[in-house]
């Protein structure tokens, strides 16, 4: 326990920064989280886990007084800024979603530089700018951002999602937070990247900030955590130090969880040595042939960010595209879906070029090529029921009728695990979990030739995410198309977790905007010929 000197020369029992006592939260009679209490205390890092939907991020959230619209709460809530009046911006929040609180409008520095004003106002007028660009450059320093300088002229879109996490945690850390509730930190990032995360995490422990990790990667909680509470069904199941729990867990769902995590590491790569044997003809359904993408860089114009020169996919064929936060792995993807269309080169269906704009294609093309956000929440209108957003693909990009669209999608949300009460609520009240698993749904009634999913497993724990993969790789076990069931896609799986890609017949790997190796997935895990690439595999090892 974190103790403090009273000045006697004897030590106390540190003061918590924050505390819930006996939390119940109900949306529409349902209780979210129930009866869950938990002491934060400073220099401590505190983690709940748990599957997605088990309460997490309105634990979380409520540290901040924050509570789902309609939200029926009981219990105790309080904080150590209560004893100051309610004074200053005590916990930080950083989510799992980091696009949904970052202005799209404005460039990062601008974002940053309002944080920063209020804490140099005490300096004379001239030495206030120099002063708040210097807080902020350290801030995203300490948030492990390299190139900063040319960040900060950047919109959040132009950034990944683990460059986007990393922004809003210096936000956090640049509101000089005592309490900082860390939402999935380590989603999207590469194991380089996350080993950093986790590393400036304990140092913002070791100053004395309270850190509430609310997370899937079993990896990061042990290695980071002081101590851990297990949620399911809104409920804590077990709790105790880390270690403790990890080497003897007494609960079945704990014991699950921990299980889940050895089997999936443990699953190894595809049984096809080329890749070759799983797909249904020799012509790739998809080819890239010098593409080089852009992006416009304020008053520099437009930098080049990605060069693939070539990429070739068949269908029934999973292509798994690795590399760190940053790399261009997402700006890729984009370009195949027409998302991106600064750029050269071409990208081929079927032999036959797709228009770089989405605006452009034609309504068969749009079905062909699906995108997966790693972002779901944001890729759904908050205002209409989840089940109506899933159908609506079939009936707009296949000319389905209403009815048997909505059975179709019933299906396949049952198919990922969304039950039906879920899927008629809005998007507002189901976990990130659950959303991603209904953008999948959705983009698998266009019965696509190609379907790219943007880490869509990252935020997803152990089961959930085993449970993703097996419907994934199910796919390519579908033969040609029927007419009333779609033949095997192509997949292209952006991510940067290689035991994720280790399900993949290939492996593309990306370093700073290049693919610089490409091969067979068990070749390039075991045999890797690249420097980066074994850097990569080396690190994922430790």
């Amino acid at each position: 326990m974190t103790r403090y000197d009273d000045g006697s020369g004897t030590t106390a029992p540190a003061a918590p920064l924050a505390e819930l006592t006996d939390l119940r939260v109900e949306v529409g009679g349902r209780a979210i989280v129930d009866g869950v209490s938990l002491r934060v205390l400073p220099g401590r890092v505190t983690a709940l886990v748990g599957a997605s939907g088990s309460g997490k991020t309105t634990t979380g959230l409520a540290l901040l007084g924050e509570f789902p619209v309609g939200a029926r709460v009981t219990g105790a809530v309080r904080s150590a800024a209560e004893g100051r009046g309610g004074v200053g911006g005590l916990v930080g929040y950083v989510p799992q979603h980091p696009a949904s609180v970052l202005n799209p409008a404005r460039r990062i520095g601008a974002l940053l530089t309002d944080i920063a004003r209020p804490r140099v106002r005490h300096l004379p007028r001239g030495r206030r700018r120099a002063a708040a660009r210097a807080q902020v450059l350290r801030a995203l320093t300490d948030a492990r951002l390299p190139d900063a300088e040319a960040l900060l002229r950047r919109h959040p879109h132009q950034l990944s999602g683990g460059q986007q996490q990393r922004v809003v945690l210096a936000q956090a850390l640049l509101l000089g937070a005592e309490v900082v509730v860390a939402d999935e930190p380590t989603t999207g990032q590469d194991a380089l990247t996350k080993s950093l995360v986790v590393e400036q995490l304990a140092t913002i422990a070791a100053r004395g900030i309270a850190v509430v990790l609310l997370s899937h990667d079993l990896d990061v909680v042990r290695s980071l955590a002081d101590e851990v509470h297990v949620m399911r069904a809104g409920r804590v199941v077990e709790s105790g130090p880390t270690q403790q729990v990890w080497s003897a867990p007494r609960h079945a769902w704990t014991r699950q969880l921990l299980s889940a995590q050895a089997s999936f590491t443990d699953r190894g790569t595809t049984d096809e040595p080329d890749g070759t044997a799983a797909a249904h003809g020799d012509r790739p359904v998809l080819r890239v042939r010098g593409l080089v993408a852009r992006h416009r860089d304020g008053s520099r114009g437009a930098a080049v960010t990605v060069r693939a020169p070539e990429l070739d996919l068949q269908a029934g064929q999973l292509l798994a595209v690795v590399g760190r936060s940053g790399s261009g792995k997402t700006t890729l993807a984009r370009c195949l879906a027409g998302l991106h269309r600064d750029h050269d080169g071409e990208v081929l269906l079927d032999g036959t070029p797709l228009p770089r704009s989405l605006r452009h294609r034609a309504r068969g093309q749009l079905a062909a090529v699906q995108y997966v956000f790693q972002d779901a929440r944001a890729a759904f209108d908050e205002h209409r029921p989840v089940l109506r957003q899933v159908a609506r693909t079939a009936v707009r990009l296949r000319g389905v009728d209403a009815g048997t669209a909505e059975t179709e999608a019933l299906a396949t949300l049952g198919r990922l695990g969304l039950l039906p009460e879920l899927a008629d609520r809005r998007p507002g009240r189901l976990s990130g979990g659950e959303l991603q698993r209904a953008a999948l749904a959705r983009a698998l009634l266009a019965h696509p030739r190609v379907l790219i999913c943007d880490e869509i497993t990252s935020g997803l724990d152990t089961v959930s995410r085993r449970g993703i993969l097996d419907v994934l790789t199910g796919l390519l076990d579908a033969g040609p198309d029927t007419g009333t069931a779609p033949a095997a896609p192509a997949l292209v799986l952006i991510t940067h977790d290689l035991d994720t890609a280790s399900v993949a017949h290939r492996i593309a790997v990306m370093d700073a905007g290049e693919i610089v190796e490409q091969g067979p997935a068990r070749q390039l895990l075991t045999t890797p010929e690249h420097p980066f690439t074994a850097s990569l595999v080396a690190t994922d090892r430790v």
